[in-house]
């Protein structure tokens, strides 16, 4: 991956159950990230969605992880649930203040705002959120909507004047269009139930491996307590690396 433009992983990394597929058996948990950070690049941190890190938290996954390594973090579910976006300037603040330490690094890439499927469109709603003091600066933005009211032009026209992504989404129950509104990055998030075939990975491989060439592309696959979300985003690496090489 020229440039390190590329990162994939999955949705976290403290599943026993991928042992012995992705995990060797005996690895202690307390090494499960420095393991999954020797054969990934990237990973979504879910946690964040009930409670933020601690400092301390923070600095061992830090420790864990090597330069050029990416963390990206889902928005609190007090922020796109509870208030849906509306007077979230302070609990804003409060989460991008929580990661300085990993943009410090070096290591942040997109936070992602993931809406509920029963939020209807309101552009208007996302500019204003959009206009929050703390997102004016560095922070990468990726915005999942998974209600298809969204899908318009109204829509891409504000994250575009942010330079937000729209987190390009597939599951079995709904699939984003692929429309980029960022010029810097790109979110996608491959979710449908029982993984992709190799045929499938190496169609995304060239795909994303051309995307890439013009800016960051993040790529996070499905957890399930199988490890098939974690192999598939290592054959993904490996045929990106292969295909560079075309």
């Amino acid at each position: 991956m020229a440039g390190m433009r590329l990162f994939a992983g999955t949705s976290g990394w403290a599943y026993p159950t991928w042992k012995p597929g992705f995990y060797p058996s005996g690895l202690p948990a307390k090494r499960f990230l420095e393991h999954y950070a020797s054969r990934l690049n990237a990973v979504e941190v879910n946690y964040t969605f009930r409670t933020l890190p601690s400092a301390a938290m923070l600095a061992g996954w830090l420790a864990a992880t090597p330069p050029g390594f990416c963390f990206s973090f889902k928005a609190p579910q007090r922020i796109t649930h509870f208030n849906r976006l509306r007077d979230c300037d302070a609990a804003v603040a409060e989460f991008v203040a929580a990661l300085a330490p990993v943009r410090a690094a070096g290591k942040l890439g997109p936070l992602l705002f993931q809406l509920p499927p029963n939020f209807k469109a309101d552009p208007e709603r996302l500019a204003a959120f959009l206009a929050a003091p703390a997102l004016a600066g560095p922070p990468l933005l990726a915005f999942e909507f998974r209600h298809e009211s969204w899908f318009t032009e109204q829509t891409y026209a504000v994250l575009r004047a942010r330079n937000a992504a729209l987190c390009i989404a597939e599951s079995d129950g709904l699939k984003t269009p692929e429309v980029h509104c960022a010029s810097t990055h790109a979110c996608i998030r491959l979710r449908r139930d029982g993984g992709y075939t190799p045929q499938e990975i190496e169609a995304f491989a060239q795909k994303f491996s051309a995307l890439a060439a013009t800016m960051e592309v993040y790529i996070y696959f499905k957890h399930e307590d199988e490890p098939t979300g974690a192999l598939n985003a290592v054959a993904f690496l490996a045929a990106c690396l292969g295909a560079g090489k075309r």
